[in-house]
């Protein structure tokens, strides 16, 4: 046998094997016949594949008798997938992260989390169980920060299993005490999280309030074993409402200042930039928009991006607004100006 062909021998049987094994992961019980038709193999060079697979850590369940199959069940130790456990723990994190970004990966991330869950052993199977959570859309960037994988799994099995949680709060300025706040006493809803970030949703029971905790700042205390009646989050939808409270929106989801403007400019120029905001065409050059924010000042603000005249057509608090905006705008450009004479008087050479 030259070389060259026991390479390609070596490289055939590779690929017939990822390709069995990739049938065995759809759940299903094969027969050994219809894995051969597959494979365009013999039954025996079937046999002896998923003996190499059982070797290799694959729990490869067969069945005896004319139509004998094969079915792969999660393995008493991990596959060497070339990942210890903890690496195992982020990868499946990561993946049911990825799963629901909105990044165009959704159907190929959750493919690849059904395959990694599938081969998972017990303990690790019972270790990813105890943490489930959700993704919040946010606009903007937020520093990611890491949490212990300890802290999710706390939180998480509070969640599960509807327990109040007590925990501290540790600051942004650790100061003498560590930055701790005084301990908290929630009702866990829902963990989630957000541009890198992680967050509990819960109910304060000192403030009889719903509040948003971030996770990187949690140090949950032993467990109180109380147990708790779920509520329901305002709107019914807790990534909603996460993500109004995110924006300043109201809890409805809605914005808690809304304007009506008409912008001199062409409604197809004004659409891409329109963020949540609705455009109608008055005609070529100009267009009503309806868009809302956490401020009037802050709505007024937004709306000089289109660098466009603008002409309010409700509220009141908005054209007052403007006028606000416009003093300090006025104020600032007074003050940039006096800075600047100062400068260049600075510069300016003393006469003999």
């Amino acid at each position: 046998m030259t070389p060259q062909r026991s390479t390609v021998e070596r490289e055939t049987a590779t690929s017939r094997l990822l390709t069995l094994l990739s049938l065995l992961q759809t759940g299903r019980e094969w027969p050994g016949t219809s894995l051969a038709e597959r494979l365009r193999v013999s039954p025996r060079t079937v046999r002896r594949d998923v003996d190499r697979l059982r070797t290799m850590g694959y729990g490869i369940r067969g069945t005896m008798g004319p139509e004998g199959g094969y079915r792969l069940d999660a393995g008493s130790e991990l596959p060497p997938l070339l990942f210890d456990d903890e690496q195992v723990v982020a990868l499946t994190l990561a993946l049911q992260a990825a799963a629901t970004t909105g990044a165009g990966i959704e159907e190929a991330a959750l493919r690849a989390l059904v395959t990694v869950r599938h081969v998972l052993p017990p303990r690790l199977r019972q270790r990813l169980a105890a943490v489930e959570f959700e993704t919040v859309p946010r606009a903007g960037d937020a520093t990611q920060t890491p949490v212990a994988p300890e802290v999710l799994v706390a939180l998480s099995t509070a969640v599960r299993a509807r327990e109040v949680l007590r925990f501290d709060e540790v600051g942004e300025r650790p100061g003498a005490d560590g930055g701790r706040r005084s301990p908290r006493r929630v009702e866990p809803h829902h963990l989630l999280v957000s541009s890198g970030r992680w967050y509990l949703l819960a109910w304060d029971l000192e403030r009889a309030d719903w509040r948003i905790f971030r996770a990187d700042r949690i140090v949950p205390r032993h467990p109180t074993s109380l147990r708790f009646a779920p509520r329901t989050v305002p709107g019914g939808d807790a990534r909603a409402f996460v993500a109004a409270r995110f924006r300043g929106a109201l809890e409805g989801g809605g914005w808690p200042c809304v304007g009506i403007v008409v912008l001199h400019a062409p409604a197809s120029r004004v659409r891409p930039f329109a963020g949540d905001g609705t455009v109608e065409e008055l005609d070529a050059e100009r267009c009503r928009y309806t868009v809302g924010s956490w401020s009037w000042i802050a709505l007024a603000a937004s709306l000089g991006r289109f660098d466009a005249a603008i002409e309010v057509i409700a509220p009141e608090e908005l054209r007052l607004a403007f006028a606000e905006l416009a003093s300090r705008n006025a104020a600032t450009a007074a003050s940039t100006a006096v800075d600047d004479q100062d400068r260049r008087s600075e510069r300016r050479p003393e006469r003999p």
